[in-house]
């Protein structure tokens, strides 16, 4: 996934079968409510439906390109970013639904709706969404610009010299490069890539008038918007529809039009035979091309003969054209994000090296060894540097002659990961190395098989986790021998292994020689590699066995301990809370009176403040420059405060399919670290969204006209102050 997107983790695919599956866990059944006060039909309508949810945390996204407060480039990026979550959103979510209706699937959601009704509200919603979105950028983002002395032009805004220099840039360039592909008894319609932009366009022969229709793509090897000096901009689909006289000689022009298709690219994999998921994954990565269409977007001003036509040949339904004023497709506004204006942007922010691991005295790097070995270390990325950090970790573990093995689960890495090189050399250099690869990784499947297969050649022991789970888990061990014996040292985090993500990801990481948690990670790797069988772990959860049922655990706990009178609450960090077994339980413990509040990122299926169900409630949800992405799972404990952290949120996805690992903070200190970042997320002077029961999320007012403040800059001012 590129890190230009604000992922929805909003993935919830068919459950791979396989008989492994329930050999190497025991995979917990399927949520039935119990039959108690919240089942006696007066909270059917408890849950909110997850899809529309996902539909409001993109509108959250949409309102951060609105916001003044936004420095301006950083406005273009949200709108971009915003373009590529929806995309997303009907790539998979979508598209879900609609072969679940095709299917004849009907299942009524938690939310009490069915597939049809979710899905005709979603596109009420969404289509409000795009509308919105292109308005913003027309009436909005290009006034503000130009005043800025940045210009987002069409074609006829150009002047001369301008139209010349792109007359230059299209023949030298662009021209080579694109193929027109007409439509005739003797050229059937092409096939339309997903998400690609192209012209449909509408050729006459000037001596019979017969007219003719071809497609031109438009490459995506060139900038969106070509650069015309001055740091003004016109469109690549402009430039190109203005000279397609050169691709179709003797022939008249009559309409040019841009259009894009969103196609179904999940994934779909059925395989029990772990040695063949390669060739299975690479055959589906080969059909996710040519998923049905499930969104056909045009510009407004389209010809009524060539939308009819897209629409009979790509087989789409009148409800899923959308037509927006162009230009189209604009995730190409990260070019313009990108520019080098600083004063547009938020102000440079460099990670700094946590102060337990950053040398006093000598310029040479920290033994991390040694550092751990003295204290657990809680880093908070990006404001702690992961690269002096947890990749430091693997270098020094990859380069230390007394280390005897290092075990790693990998889920998203970066194309050029410095974490695969030090694991290549820790191979080389003689060093046992395990690498638990998930090469079903959501749309970095390719970038996993290749990085899997460097792995495998030199050396590392690679396993692709079990069949019928993805692992997803985030894990490091690494074993060296030390003058008193064999010492474990472990990192468990909330996010992936990958450089370029953790400088824009939120997360938390725990790195630590506790030999409990060392014992337990141990046995887990043992699990997801060979045949070992350990379900029971001392301080770590582990999904599909525990997590679930250990959380609910602990919320029981915290209304046994406010019955008892003792201190209780909880508090819950996550992108996305869906899971109904949790979200009842969480009601029960507002309906006894304890305190709950949930920090949530993305999608919330809980109605809070509703009475008698969920008064005590409070959710909140942070955006910013960072994408908040930890999961922290906070209980007050009788006033003796326990905190979980790792790589779970409260999904079925995460519970039921996918070896999720949440890990106790062994030390009280760091327990009161993660617990100030709900301070500040709930203090009423953060700006934050809050959700009502309705499910509308409404951004947090000013107390007595005080500006709020920005969570993620408190956190930002504080490592520097450090």
């Amino acid at each position: 996934m590129s890190a230009d997107t604000f992922p929805s983790e909003a993935e919830d695919g068919p459950l791979e079968s396989g008989l492994h599956a329930v050999a190497s866990f025991d995979v917990d059944p399927p949520y039935s409510p119990e039959l108690d006060d919240l089942d006696t039909g007066e909270f059917d309508d408890r849950f909110l439906d997850r899809e529309l949810s996902w539909l409001r945390f993109n509108q959250r996204v949409l309102e951060l390109a609105e916001d003044p407060r936004t420095p301006l480039l950083e406005r273009a990026r949200f709108l971009a970013i915003f373009t590529s979550n929806l995309d997303e959103f009907f790539m998979v979510r979508v598209a879900g639904l609609k072969r679940r209706i095709a299917a004849g699937v009907a299942v009524r959601s938690a939310s009490g709706l069915m597939p049809k009704e979710v899905l005709r509200q979603i596109w009420v919603e969404a289509a409000v969404l795009m509308q919105r979105h292109a308005r913003v950028f027309r009436e909005q983002l290009i006034p503000d610009l130009a005043d800025e002395g940045i210009t987002l032009v069409r074609w006829e805004d150009l002047d001369r010299d301008e139209q010349r220099e792109c007359k230059k840039i299209f023949k030298e360039r662009v021209f080579p490069v694109l193929t027109p592909l007409a439509v005739d008894p003797a050229h059937p319609f092409p096939y339309i890539s997903g998400l690609s932009l192209n012209l449909a366009v509408l050729v006459a022969n000037p001596k019979t008038g017969k007219e003719h229709f071809a497609r031109v793509k438009v490459p995506q090897i060139f900038s969106r918007f070509v650069p015309l000096g001055n740091q003004r901009f016109v469109p690549l689909e402009d430039v190109i529809a203005e000279h397609l006289r050169r691709l179709f000689p003797g022939m008249e022009v009559r309409a040019v039009h841009s259009f894009r298709v969103t196609r179904n690219e999940d994934l779909e994999v059925e395989e029990d035979d772990a040695e063949n998921l390669l060739k299975a994954l690479e055959k589906e990565l080969l059909r996710r091309r040519f998923g049905p269409p499930v969104r056909l977007e045009v510009e407004e001003t389209i010809d009524d003969r060539v939308l009819n036509l897209l629409v009979s040949e790509l087989g789409v339904t009148e409800e899923e054209v959308v037509r927006l004023s162009g230009p189209l497709d604009l995730r190409g506004l990260h070019d313009i994000a990108d520019l080098d204006r600083g004063d547009l942007k938020f102000d440079t922010f460099l990670p700094s090296t946590h102060r337990l691991l950053a040398p006093v005295e000598s310029a040479s790097p920290v033994d991390v060894f040694k550092a751990v070995s003295r204290n657990d270390i809680l880093l908070h990325h990006p404001f702690d540097s992961f690269s002096t950090s947890v990749q430091r970790f693997i270098e020094q573990a990859a380069a230390d002659p007394h280390v005897l093995a290092i075990k790693q689960t990998l889920y998203r890495t970066s194309g050029d990961s410095p974490i695969i090189d030090a694991l290549v050399d820790a191979a080389e250099a003689g060093k046992q190395v395990l690498v638990i690869v998930e090469i079903k990784a959501r749309f970095d499947e390719q970038a996993n098989i290749r990085w899997a297969r460097k792995l495998e050649q030199a050396g590392c022991h690679v396993v692709y986790g079990l069949v019928g789970l993805k692992t997803h888990c985030k894990l490091a061990m690494v074993v060296r021998e030390e003058p008193d014996g064999i010492r474990r040292y472990t990192h468990i985090g909330t996010g992936n292994y990958n450089p370029k993500t953790a400088r824009m990801y939120e997360d938390f990481g725990l790195l630590t020689t506790n030999e409990t948690i060392g014992e337990d990670v141990a046995h887990l790797f043992n699990n997801l590699s060979g045949w070992s069988r350990n379900a029971r772990y001392d301080q770590i959860m582990v999904a599909p066995d525990s997590v679930r049922s250990g959380l609910i655990e602990r919320i029981r706990g915290e209304i046994a301990n406010h019955a008892a009178g003792l201190p209780a609450r909880v508090r819950i960090k996550a992108n996305s809370v869906v899971d109904e077994a949790v979200i009842d339980e969480l009601y029960r413990a507002s309906r006894a009176g304890v305190p709950v509040d949930l920090l949530i990122r993305g999608i919330c299926a809980v109605r809070p403040g509703v009475p008698n169900l969920s008064q005590t409630v409070r959710v909140r949800s942070v955006l910013g420059r960072f994408l908040e992405h930890s999961r922290i799972f906070w209980f007050e404990n009788g006033g003796n405060p326990e905190a979980y952290l790792g790589s779970a949120d409260m999904m079925h996805r995460n519970l039921d399919r996918r070896v999720e690992v949440l890990v106790n903070l062994p030390h009280p200190d760091l327990v009161a670290e993660v617990g100030k970042v709900f301070d500040l997320a709930f203090d009423p002077g953060t700006a934050a969204w809050e959700l009502d029961a309705t499910g509308t999320w409404t951004a947090a007012a000013p107390l007595d006209d005080a500006p709020l403040t920005n969570l993620q800059e408190i956190l930002i001012q504080a490592r520097k102050r450090r």
